[in-house]
């Protein structure tokens, strides 16, 4: 369940019929679909826009690895020219200034570390740029494209004392899985032919966390400046008092330019003193992120009218504004937005924006990648603001053959006056006049909503028969700041009933077996779930609960983000005052009034959700009657990530259903 802050609502009018026919009957999703999907991420287009890059990647069921390429596409032709094969871990693409070279991210084929390569565009090999023995994590091109500023974590200041087992390390804010005392990680300099490396600052703090939050390279237009997120420390529990520091190149001074906790995500206009950065609005951990300029010493909140979470943001190329992307209702959205007045939500048809990159000279042009309902991720151009986008690549055109379900958005009123919204998609053979079973697939975060996007995991559900409803709750992203910060001092009871006031409008409409409705979900919606299987035991007749937070008191105590915890109540389950809160809003409180068959799956050495919550929850159903199955994966993530256990979870999640709902 981390609490994830990245950085128009659809009325229900009618119901999708397909039309049964003999001819052109199409198959329905599978699993075995699952190893076709191309990912395609870290869309780059050239200075001059012509071309863009790309990584695309795409399960191997044999190996259990991904295959990694990185694919030039010509923009004006569609025409595609792979440029890297046989190389892993490939991400971070960045173009010279110049568009002549492209530099990117990926495996040494001698250390196995990430390090830089730069790769000429008239022809020739990669040229490794860095040899840092603890890996690249992030760099960027100096605006002349003579330097590269690239971050990289420090070595252990003590090797040999290590090897003799003189490696006791003093706990404070890891969590319980940590093994060793982490090293911060700093940000470098290297000239662009592989030259005089040398590290720009130091300390105990860090440009990274041992969880994988990271700062962002930002370099000033005279390249003697750059700016970047500095954590207090190496873990991720204190990530949320990021300020932003300075280090003048021709000093070697490094200084904090913005004191703001929670500021992050920094960037300088181009050709200009200005700096935008993401915070919590009004520094408000339970807010959105918004987005602010620093000019001339003051600071601005640029997306006040907005009032809602912004996942990211560009600069526009001529820097008289930036461009937004967030969750609008079940729609995920751009925005223009000046840096003087209100921001204009950007077309962009049916399509769920995810990643973008924007021309660098110019106006207007914009690549980005996204989903609809039916069709997994691909690469689309938008020639102009206005303009609806174009697809460019067809990676996942397999998909158009399949019989897919129809998704919409279902809209209802929620306790405590909020407006909410959620997506239903129907089984590909849905037919008017009879009730199917139903299935809620909660999302995680809870920072984070459910869209109109293409998922995997519901078009399985729907395939065997099943509706398949996506709620979204207090907490989540999608519906302004108030409803997001709604889920303070309250994260069990007021986001159960908003689930449970969705799950009424459906069954409401008249397609829904009441007799077999079933709850799930991973990391916050398996929390969510086993907070709805005791808390209305007799709506469900089956659960799958996956990496679910059970009990907030030994979740702080141990998960990685700790503090981060601290802001949903407003103190510490230590301290007296605040203890029966983080009790009463545990799950495991109420473990004993749950009767639904219940599937329990987790990640080993998940540091986000500690596996021991789900055995906990295990122990508590089974000692009370409850018919329970608990798998683990001996992985170290949150969800397992490669194809062989993805495949399986959705599985046994799938089997499950049917098993306990048809």
């Amino acid at each position: 369940m981390k609490i994830f802050k990245a950085i128009a609502v659809i009325f229900f009018t009618a119901i999708f019929i397909p039309i049964a026919s003999g001819q052109n009957v199409k198959r329905e999703f599978s699993l075995v679909d699952l190893r076709k999907i191309h990912n395609i991420s870290s869309p780059a287009i050239s200075p001059d826009g012509k071309k863009v890059a790309i990584i695309d990647s795409k399960p191997v069921w044999k190996t259990d690895k991904n295959r990694q390429q990185i694919v030039l596409l010509q923009i004006a032709t569609r025409k595609k020219r792979i440029l890297s094969q046989n190389r892993s871990s490939i991400g971070n693409l960045r173009w010279s200034p110049k568009g002549t070279k492209l530099a990117f991210l990926a495996k040494a084929p001698k250390s196995k570390k990430v390090q830089i390569f730069i790769l000429p565009m008239n022809g020739g090999d990669a040229l490794q740029v860095t040899h840092s023995k603890t890996g690249v994590a992030r760099f960027e091109w100096s605006p002349d494209g003579k330097n590269i500023a690239f971050i990289v974590q420090d070595t252990i200041p003590n090797p040999k004392a290590i090897k003799h087992h003189e490696d006791a390390f003093k706990v404070t804010d890891n969590n319980y899985l940590t093994r060793a005392q982490v090293q911060p990680w700093h940000l470098w300099l290297v000239k662009s032919n592989g030259k005089d490396a040398k590290q720009l600052t130091h300390g105990k703090w860090s440009l990274g966390t041992d969880q994988g939050s990271l700062s962002a390279i930002s370099w000033s237009s005279d390249g003697q400046h750059i700016v970047f997120t500095k954590f207090p420390d190496v873990w991720e529990g204190n990530a949320w008092h990021s300020v932003l520091g300075e280090v003048n190149l021709k000093t070697g001074k490094t200084t904090v330019i913005v004191d703001k906790q929670g500021a992050t995500n920094a960037h300088f206009a181009p050709g200009k003193n200005i700096i935008a950065f993401s915070r919590p609005k009004n520094g408000d951990q339970n807010n959105g992120n918004a987005v602010y300029i620093m000019k001339d010493n003051k600071i601005i909140d640029v997306t006040a009218d907005l009032n809602r979470n912004i996942n990211n943001y560009i600069w526009s190329s001529d820097a008289a504004g930036l461009i937004l992307s967030g969750d609008k209702g079940t729609s995920s959205v751009i925005w223009y937005q000046p840096l003087n007045g209100k921001a204009k939500e950007l077309p962009t048809g049916n399509v769920e924006v995810n990643a973008y990159s924007i021309k660098t000279s110019g106006k207007g042009v914009l690549i980005f990648t996204g989903s609809t309902s039916i069709h997994p991720n691909e690469l689309y151009l938008k020639r102009s603001y206005a303009s609806i986008p174009s697809s460019l690549t067809d990676y996942n055109a397999f998909a158009d053959s399949l019989q897919l379900g129809k998704s919409v958005t279902v809209n209802w009123n929620g306790p405590d006056g909020f407006k909410e919204d959620g997506v239903l998609t129907y089984p590909p053979d849905f037919e008017k006049g009879k009730k199917y079973p139903l299935v809620l697939v909660i999302h995680g975060g809870p920072e984070s909503a459910s869209i109109l996007r293409f998922s995997s995991l519901v078009q399985l559900l729907a395939a065997k028969g099943f509706l398949v409803f996506q709620p979204n709750y207090r907490g989540s992203t999608n519906l302004g700041n108030k409803f997001q910060h709604a889920i303070f001092r309250d994260t069990g009871k007021g986001p159960g009933e908003d689930v449970m006031a969705g799950l009424k409008k459906v069954e409401s409409m008249g397609i829904v077996d009441k007799s077999r409705i079933g709850v799930s979900g991973w990391s916050y919606g398996g929390y969510m779930t086993s907070w709805l299987i005791g808390k209305y035991p007799d709506v469900w007749k089956a659960a799958v609960s996956g990496a679910a937070l059970n009990d907030w008191v030994m979740d702080y105590t141990i998960a990685y983000y700790q503090k981060g915890d601290l802001y949903f109540f407003g103190g510490s389950p230590w301290v007296k005052k605040y203890w029966k809160i983080w009790r009463k809003q545990s799950p495991i409180e109420y473990a004993d009034r749950a009767k639904a068959p219940t599937l329990i799956m987790g990640d080993a050495g998940d540091p986000n959700v500690p596996i021991v919550n789900s055995y906990q929850m295990y122990h508590a159903l089974r000692d009370n009657g409850v018919k329970v199955d608990f798998y683990v994966y001996p992985v170290n993530t949150h969800f397992p990530h490669d194809i062989v256990r993805t495949t399986d979870v959705y599985r046994r999640w799938v089997d499950w259903m049917v098993k306990y709902l048809k």
